[in-house]
Order: structure tokens, then sequence, then C-alpha cells
């Protein structure tokens, strides 16, 4: 049986429970996936310094389950250093094993779902990622832009998502997606933050609150985690 790793690089085991049912829904029954916890380190990574501390507390850990596992997911939405790290593991590049993050999945699916005249726009956490994530979007298309409406974010740090009173997070999180919208042809929005597992009613309904029920049923929500996954999944079937 195929076996994927998924990691969440900070040691909130809520956030990476909060992944689970996402993964289940998808129903690649004939995979077996399990879930890793950074055992130490940022309980939220809320910006580059924490990704790059996370990576003290997880490679060790993690270096004892490669050979157990045929691909890996690491759930933490930023150009997260663990990725190319894992890739460069023996026991991963040896057998040419599939790694990728919930950004660089999520950015890849928006391409490939929206239509030529349409552009895909993500929604994060604190202000610090709207030039965190700009960056890493210029930097892992390279070309294209033209197609990427920028960086919205809530002002909700990834704990604060599920801590927060409900109707500050719902209203923060409508407000940051309807400034999105209001850039004009956005097609897709990427959840930008693992933590906003299971948010998506939320950005539906300011898309019809913004464009009407047409035209915001129409805009695509991608969820890393499950563009993620999806990926994970046909690489390691077709031998990628």
């Amino acid at each position: 049986m195929r076996s994927v790793l998924i990691i969440n690089p900070n040691s909130t085991e809520s956030m990476t429970n909060g992944l689970k049912p996402l993964v289940t829904a998808l129903k690649f029954s004939d995979t077996k996936y399990t879930y890793f916890t950074a055992p130490s380190g940022p309980k939220s990574i809320n910006n580059e310094d924490d990704a790059e501390e996370s990576v003290t507390h997880c490679l060790p850990a993690l270096r004892p389950l490669l050979d157990s596992h045929d691909a890996f997911l690491v759930a933490c939405y930023s150009q997260h250093p663990l990725v190319p790290l894992l890739k460069n593991e023996r026991a991963v590049k040896s057998a040419r094993k599939p790694v990728t993050g919930i950004f660089e999945a999520s950015v890849g699916t928006s391409l490939q779902i929206i239509h030529p005249d349409e552009k895909f726009g993500i929604v994060s956490t604190g202000k610090v990622w709207e030039d965190i994530l700009t960056n890493a979007t210029i930097k892992f298309l390279g070309s294209g832009l033209e197609r990427f409406a920028g960086v919205e974010t809530t002002g909700l740090n990834a704990t604060e998502l599920h801590d927060a009173p409900a109707e500050e997070v719902s209203r923060k999180m409508k407000q940051a997606v309807q400034r999105l919208l209001r850039k004009g042809s956005v097609g897709a929005i990427c959840l930008g933050c693992a933590g906003m597992a299971g948010m998506d009613v939320m950005v539906r309904e300011a898309c019809v609150e913004e464009l009407g029920s047409e035209g915001g049923e129409a805009v695509r929500i991608v969820d890393g985690v499950v563009a993620g996954v999806a990926w994970l999944e046909g690489a390691v079937r077709s031998g990628f």
C-alpha cells in the first residue's frame, strides 16, 4: 500500500487533526496517510524566522520516517525550507520520492483551473505574509505574474483562526476575501494557511456577498492540503 506522510511543522496538534477530515474526504482509500506534528518549536509559524526554526525541531524526528513513506506533504503555507531539505535527504533523493508544500501545490493547481483571462489570489493570516507570499509567488512562478492578483490578510495568526471569537474570524476572513475580489477577474482563491482548513464556507459566503450568487459560486476555492494530497497521489501512482 502507498504511504504518504503529511507534515505539520508547527507543534500544535490540533492543527494536524484539522487536516485529517480534508484528506479522508478525498477517499484515496488504497493509500495510507500518516501525520507528523513537530515535537517542539513554534506553536504557529507566523513568519520566515519561525519556519527556519521549525526545521531544527522537525528534521531530526523526520529522518527515521523517510524510508517507510512514498511521498511527503509539508503542510505550512510558505516556501517552507523543509521542502527542498527533504528532497535532498538520501532516503528521498535516491528513490526520487515526491515532496511538495501546500503553497506550491495550491499555486500550481490555481493556474490550471482558472480561465486565461482570470487571476488567482491568496488569503492568508498576519500582514507580514503579504510581502512574504508575494515574493514567494514571484520566485516560484518566475513569469506569468499577470495571472496573480496578490495577497490579502486577516490580521489573525494561525492559532487565532481557531481561538478568536467565531464572529471576528468570519468578519476578518470575509473582509480579506472581498478586498482580493475587488482587484478584479479573480477566478481562484488559495487558502493561505493550513489553519484555514474547513474555512472554505466563509470564503464562499464572502464571494457570493461580493459578486452575487452566480459570480460568487464560480470562484474556485483552493485548499493547499487538498491540492497537495491530490498531486502527490497522482505523482506516486504515475511513478514521477
